[in-house]
């Protein structure tokens, strides 16, 4: 019997809206007993747009919940189409949602084309040779959490001290950009993803005019290096992508920038809070980490676990390109559709004893990296990889770490995110 049928959680449903910023702000325990509810009674519900200044209001969208209806929803990319906007509820201009959204926000055929040019860049000779700088970057980003911590009485932050660089450094070799301009890099790919937390975007009447100012930084940024390594060819991926022809087509400098936000968002932001919030699952299960740590042979479904577990992306948007009916639900053509993979992955249909952290769970079809169709995550074997280093690597070098606060969580319903996280190292004390 499945923990769902078993010990429901009463929930007044009539009483959420997960529109609400505050709502997922709440603790984590309140948001899985709603979508429990949700997946046993309201698949489907509907609910009206978050307000955002300049924006018009949307008409509503549909809470996708369940593992069964995700799948089929992805699955079919014609009727259920991205390029309305997948990272967003609003509709916004056609311009700035291929821009933020680049491949996410993007059909066949040009989806296709795009992702064919991508892909042919990711040659196995480059992707070892960043696989293989992912341990030395661990390595290096945790040994000066150690002297952090020796500084400053054994306290750390694992989002500032830990979380945050690694991955931002690994992207950022990956694409040859220049150690000066990566603290701007972290910051502006900070307020993309913010989900306007207040923390992150001081002027809260105009949320959107941070976004846009964000996202121009960052493209000016990788429009001159790419102008740059057309004329000075390095070994990064950035000379890849503007070197590299797919049937005579090159990517334009444009969708580069627009590019190297996507892997802002997929490859950096989102390892960032699989690692938070892995360490945070491990202080909560501490017995899982014991096994974790003594056993390297449970690397492969230990990761795949703490995505499942943490769903580090909540939610992606599918919108309806014509009439039609998905596993017993009527829909109209313009309806929107709201993926909600946090919930997918704990759906006891799919997942036995879905509520239970388990290290060594096996099989694991978790949503994680997207579901069924092309917009399965193109980065996911490099964000396995740098996963299972990074706590193999954090076992071997700060066994002595421990949560010692509460998170601070990002309010935001997209990124399932940590700001902070406080800790000490015993040891550097």
């Amino acid at each position: 019997m499945s923990v769902e049928a078993a010990t429901p959680v009463p929930v007044d449903l009539d009483a959420v809206d997960l529109s609400d910023r505050d709502w997922w702000a709440g603790p984590p325990s309140v948001r899985h007993a709603t979508f429990a509810a949700l997946r046993r009674e309201r698949p489907f519900a509907f609910y009206a747009e978050p307000v955002m200044p300049m924006l018009p209001v949307g008409p509503g969208y549909h809470a996708v919940t369940r593992y069964a209806d995700v799948e089929a929803i992805s699955s079919q990319p014609a009727v259920f189409c991205s390029g309305q906007g997948a990272v967003s509820i609003q509709d916004i201009p056609a311009d700035l949602n291929e821009f933020y959204g680049s491949l996410i926000s993007m059909d066949d055929p040009r989806h296709a084309k795009i992702r064919r040019i991508v892909s042919k860049t990711f040659t196995p000779r480059m992707l070892e040779r960043v696989l293989d700088s992912v341990r030395a970057v661990a390595d290096d980003v945790l040994a000066q959490a150690r002297r952090t911590a020796a500084a400053n009485g054994g306290a750390i932050d694992v989002v500032a001290d830990i979380a945050a660089p690694i991955p931002l450094r690994v992207i950022c070799d990956m694409m040859g950009i220049p150690e000066e301009h990566r603290a701007m890099v972290l910051a502006q790919s900070n307020i993309i993803l913010s989900g306007g937390d207040p923390d992150l975007i001081e002027d809260q009447d105009d949320p959107l005019n941070a976004f846009l100012l964000a996202g121009m930084e960052l493209a000016g940024l990788m429009e001159r290096l790419a102008g740059e390594r057309l004329a000075h060819p390095r070994q990064d991926l950035t000379t890849a992508l503007v070197t590299t022809e797919v049937d005579g087509e090159q990517l334009s400098h444009q969708e580069i920038a627009s590019f190297f936000i996507l892997l802002l968002v997929a490859g950096n932001e989102t390892t960032r809070n699989a690692i938070s919030q892995g360490v945070l699952a491990l202080h909560e299960h501490p017995e899982q980490r014991a096994r974790w740590m003594a056993d390297p042979g449970l690397d492969r479904t230990a990761v795949e676990e703490v995505v499942r577990w943490t769903s580090p992306v909540t939610w992606m948007r599918r919108t309806a390109t014509r009439d039609g009916e998905v596993n017993g639900h009527r829909f109209s053509a313009g309806d929107k559709f709201l993926l909600f993979y946090a919930s997918a992955n704990r759906d006891p249909e799919v997942f036995r004893d879905p509520e239970v952290f388990d290290l060594a769970r096996d099989p694991n079809p978790h949503v994680g990296f997207g579901s069924k169709g092309p917009h399965f995550c193109l980065g996911a074997h490099l964000a396995r990889r740098e996963l299972a280093v990074t706590f193999r690597a954090l076992f071997d070098q700060l066994p002595d770490l421990e949560v010692t606060g509460e998170p601070d969580r990002l309010r935001s319903s997209f990124v399932n995110g940590i700001k902070r996280l406080p800790a000490r190292l015993a040891g550097a004390v």
